[in-house]
C-alpha cells in the first residue's frame, strides 16, 4: 500500500508531458532485452572494422584529448610526492581487495569480485533486467552497491600504474574490468539501474582505460570489450537519461558521461553528433543548475560541488584537446567557484546543508569524501579564475587538469567579505573568525524537490573555524529510512517547529509534496541584519506565519534571533540549536537560562532563551526514540550530538528570543527579556556593565540601541 501511495504522489508532482514520456520509457525498458548489440560495422561506421587499428589510434592519443599520460605522471612525481605516495597506498588497498564507502566499514572483497554482492549486509541483488529492480524497498542499500559498481577506483590504479610503472596495478584493473563486463551485460542487474549510474561508470572506465593504453594487456580484443561497454553507457545516456522533474545533477552526469565517452572515443560512429548534443545539455543545464548568483538550484552544498564537478570533468577534456568550452560552462564553474569559495573562505568549516551523497565524478585525489578546496583548485586549473586560486588546495585533479599549462597560484587567501546570494537563498555574515549563515532559500529543485531539506530560516554558526551550530547532515538514503526521515525534518535543524509538523510535506525520500516558499523582507549584510519569513504552516488547520530576524553586529560578540509566530489558537512552538558532536553543554543560572558551550574546559557560547510566554528548555542527545540529537558527519553513520532550544505551548501570537554570544567576547548577556507590544518587539539583556536593548518594528524596521547607541538601520531589503 505504501509503494502504491508513492506512485500517486510522483505522479501529482509530474506534468502530462512527463507522464507520457514516462508511459513510453516503460516501454522501451520492456523491450530492451530483446535489442541486438550493434555490430563492430555499426559501432565504428566502417564496413571493415579494424579493432587493431582502433587500439593503434587510441594509444596514440590521436584525435582526442589526453588526461593520464605517462610523462605528466613522471612530472607529477616529482612535483607532489606525497600525494603520489597517496594515490600508491589507495591503489595497493584495491589490491589487497579492501574497499570502504560512507559510513560503513571497511570490507574485504573476494577474488574475483561479485559485482552484485552486498557484504557489508551480506545482501546478494538479483541478476535480472535492471528495469525490474526497486532498489527503494530492496534489503540491501543500493547506495553501496552502486558506488562498488561505479569502478571509480580504476583511475587510481591507472594513475598508480603510470607512476611507479608496476604491472600489477595494470593487472588489477584489467582483471577488474574483465570481471565486470563478465558479470554486468548491458541491461542486466542493479549496476544498470538507470543512466545516471552508467554515466559517472562510463567517466571513471574511458579514462582509467586512458591511463593504462601503454600496457601491453590492453589488447585489441580487450579494447573492442571494454569500448563496446562505453559505447552501450553512451546510447543510455542520451537514450534514458534524465528529464522533467527529474532533470537535476542526475541529467548533468549523464550529459557528462556522453562527453567524455564522444572526447576520448571518437573512432566510434556518431560521436561527433553526440558531443554536440551533450554539450548543448549541458551548457543549458549549466545555467539552470548554478544559479546566477553562484549558487546551486538543488539547495544542497554538496549537489552543488558534484555538479560543478561533472561539468569540470567535460570543460577540462575540451581545453587539452584545444577545443573551445561552451561559455556557458566555464561561466558557471567562475560564479559557482565565487560562491564556494565565499562560504568556505581559508579556514572555515564546509558549510552542510541539504543533502549529501558524497557522490565522485572523477576519484583521481583520495580524500574519502568530495574536497571543495581542491575542487576550487580544479576550477583554477581549467578556467584560470583568480577567486577559486585564492581558496583552492592543490591536488592531483587539479595538476592532470591543468595539462602543460601553469596552474595560477593556488592558495594565497584573503578572508571574504559578509554576502547575500539574493537567488539561491542565503545570507552569509562574517566578522572577526565569525561566519555566520541564514537559510532564505527555496526548498530544494523541480518538482520534487528531492534534496532539500525542510530548514527554511535555519542559522548557522562557527568561530576561529569551529562548527558549532550547523546542519546535522543527510544521516542515510536507503540504509536507515528512520534516519532519512529525522535528518530531512525541520526539527533536526537551527530554526523554529510548529506543533510537531514539518515546514514542507514529505511525500517520500526524495519527493516534497508541499513546499514551505520564504519571503525576504530585508537584509543589510554591513549592518548584519537579516529579515524573513515562510509560509509553510499556512496549512495547518489554525495556520501560522513564522518570521525570524537575525541580528548580528559586527562590532558585538552577541548575535541575536528573533522568531515571531502570529496566526490563530494555542501552538506548540519549539526551536531547535544543533550543536556540533566535539561540544559539551552544562546550564548556568542567572535570569534567564542559559546553556554554555564548550569543548573540553575551553568555553565557545553562551546559549540563552526567553519568550513572552512561559517556556522550558529542551536537551536532547543521542535519543534513539525519535531519533533527535545525531549529528551525521558520513551518510550511513552518526554521532550523539546536543539539539538544544526552548519549547513554549501558548496562544498566538508569540515571539521568542534566543542570544548566542561568543565566549571569548567577554561576558554572557544575563536577565534575558522579551516584549511584543502594538509597537512592535523590544528585547533587553545586561551585557556586562550596560543594559543593551534591541526593538524591532515589525512593519520592517529594526533600531538597535545600547548605552552607547551604536546606531540606527533601516529596512534596506
Amino acid at each position: 500500500m505504501d509503494k502504491v501511495a508513492w506512485y500517486v504522489r510522483r505522479l501529482r508532482a509530474m506534468s502530462p508531458a512527463e507522464i507520457g514520456w514516462r508511459v513510453v520509457s516503460v516501454g522501451r525498458s520492456a523491450t530492451t532485452g530483446l535489442r541486438q548489440p550493434p555490430t563492430d560495422a555499426r559501432l565504428l561506421g566502417t564496413r571493415s572494422p579494424d579493432w587493431d587499428a582502433a587500439l593503434a589510434a587510441f594509444r596514440g592519443g590521436v584525435a582526442r584529448p589526453v588526461l593520464l599520460d605517462r610523462e605528466r605522471a613522471a612530472a607529477i612525481v616529482v612535483a607532489d610526492p606525497a600525494a603520489v605516495e597517496a594515490v600508491v597506498a589507495a591503489a595497493d588497498r584495491i589490491l589487497a581487495g579492501r574497499v570502504q564507502y560512507f559510513g560503513y566499514p571497511e570490507v574485504e572483497l573476494p577474488r574475483p569480485v561479485d559485482w552484485h554482492h552486498d557484504p557489508v549486509t551480506d545482501t546478494r541483488w538479483p541478476r535480472i533486467p535492471a528495469s525490474r529492480l526497486d532498489h527503494r524497498s530492496a534489503p540491501g542499500d543500493a547506495k553501496w552497491i552502486w558506488e562498488l559498481n561505479r569502478l571509480q577506483h580504476l583511475p587510481w590504479l591507472a594513475e598508480a600504474w603510470l607512476f611507479t610503472g608496476e604491472r600489477r596495478y595494470a593487472e588489477t584493473a584489467f582483471e577488474h574490468l574483465d570481471s565486470w563486463l563478465t558479470q554486468n551485460p548491458p541491461g542486466e542487474g542493479i549496476a544498470w539501474r538507470g543512466a545516471f549510474e552508467a554515466g559517472v561508470r562510463l567517466i571513471s572506465v574511458a579514462v582509467a582505460l586512458q591511463g593504462l593504453r601503454d600496457s601491453d594487456l590492453l589488447t585489441a580484443a580487450r579494447y573492442r570489450s571494454t569500448v563496446r561497454l562505453l559505447a552501450e553507457s553512451m546510447r543510455r545516456c542520451w537514450t534514458d537519461r534524465s528529464r522533467f522533474s527529474s532533470a537535476n545533477n542526475h541529467l548533468v552526469g549523464e550529459l557528462a558521461g556522453l562527453a567524455v565517452g564522444a572526447l576520448l572515443l571518437p573512432e566510434l560512429a556518431g560521436s561527433s553528433r553526440r558531443l554536440r548534443c551533450a554539450l548543448d545539455g549541458l551548457a543549458r543545464e549549466a545555467d539552470l543548475q548554478v544559479l546566477p548568483d553562484g549558487a546551486g538550484a538543488e539547495q544542497a552544498f554538496a549537489y552543488q560541488l558534484f555538479t560543478g564537478d561533472l561539468l569540470l570533468v567535460v570543460a577540462a577534456l575540451l581545453r587539452l584537446d584545444g577545443r573551445m568550452v561552451p561559455p556557458a560552462i566555464t561561466a558557471a564553474l567562475r560564479r559557482s567557484a565565487d560562491y564556494l569559495a565565499a562560504l568556505v573562505g581559508d579556514g572555515d568549516p564546509v558549510p552542510r546543508y541539504g543533502d549529501d551523497d558524497e557522490g565522485f565524478a572523477l576519484r583521481l585525489d583520495v580524500e574519502p569524501v568530495p574536497d571543495v578546496r581542491r575542487h576550487l583548485a580544479a576550477v583554477a586549473a581549467v578556467t584560470g579564475d583568480a577567486r577559486a586560486a585564492r581558496y583552492g588546495v592543490a591536488g592531483l585533479t587539479a595538476a592532470w587538469f591543468a595539462g602543460a599549462t601553469p596552474a595560477p597560484t593556488i592558495g594565497t587567501a584573503h578572508p571574504p567579505a559578509s554576502r547575500h546570494f539574493p537567488h539561491g537563498g542565503l545570507v552569509v555574515l562574517r566578522s572577526a573568525g565569525r561566519r555566520l549563515t541564514m537559510d532564505i532559500g527555496p526548498l530544494g529543485y523541480l518538482a520534487i524537490a528531492a534534496h532539500g531539506h525542510a530548514d527554511a530560516l535555519a542559522v548557522t554558526l562557527s568561530v576561529d573555524g569551529q562548527e558549532l551550530i550547523g546542519d546535522p547532515g543527510a544521516g542515510s538514503y536507503y540504509g536507515h529510512p528512520d534516519w532519512r526521515a529525522v535528518h530531512r525534518s525541520t526539527v533536526a535543524h537551527a530554526t523554529v517547529t510548529v506543533d510537531g509538523c514539518d515546514q514542507s510535506v514529505t511525500g517520500g525520500a526524495f519527493l516534497w509534496t508541499e513546499k514551505a516558499t520564504t519571503t525576504l523582507r530585508g537584509v543589510d549584510v554591513a549592518a548584519g541584519l537579516v529579515d524573513a519569513e515562510h509560509d509553510g504552516y499556512q496549512r495547518l488547520e489554525a495556520p501560522v506565519r513564522h518570521r525570524r530576524w537575525l541580528v548580528a553586529a559586527p562590532e558585538l560578540p552577541t548575535i541575536l534571533v528573533v522568531d515571531q509566530l502570529t496566526g490563530s489558537g494555542t501552538h506548540e512552538i519549539r526551536t531547535s540549536w544543533p550543536l556540533h558532536p566535539d561540544l559539551d553543554v552544562a546550564l548556568e543560572q542567572g535570569g534567564s537560562a542559559t546553556h554554555l558551550i564548550s569543548a573540553g574546559q575551553r568555553p565557545l557560547l553562551h546559549l540563552a532563551h526567553a519568550a513572552t510566554a512561559e517556556l522550558t528548555r529542551v536537551e536532547v542527545r543521542g535519543d534513539e526514540a525519535t531519533g533527535l540529537g545525531w549529528w551525521s558527519q558520513r551518510l550511513e553513520s552518526r554521532r550523539p550530538a546536543w539539539l538544544l532550544g526552548a519549547a513554549v505551548r501558548a496562544d498566538l501570537p508569540l515571539v521568542v528570543a534566543t542570544t548566542l554570544h561568543v565566549a571569548a567576547g567577554g561576558e554572557p548577556p544575563a536577565n534575558l527579556t522579551v516584549e511584543l507590544t502594538s509597537g512592535g518587539i523590544t528585547v533587553g539583556w545586561r551585557d556586562g556593565a550596560r543594559r543593551l536593548r534591541v526593538k524591532i518594528d515589525t512593519t520592517g524596521v529594526v533600531v538597535t540601541h545600547t548605552a552607547d547607541d551604536i546606531g540606527h538601520v533601516g529596512d534596506r531589503g
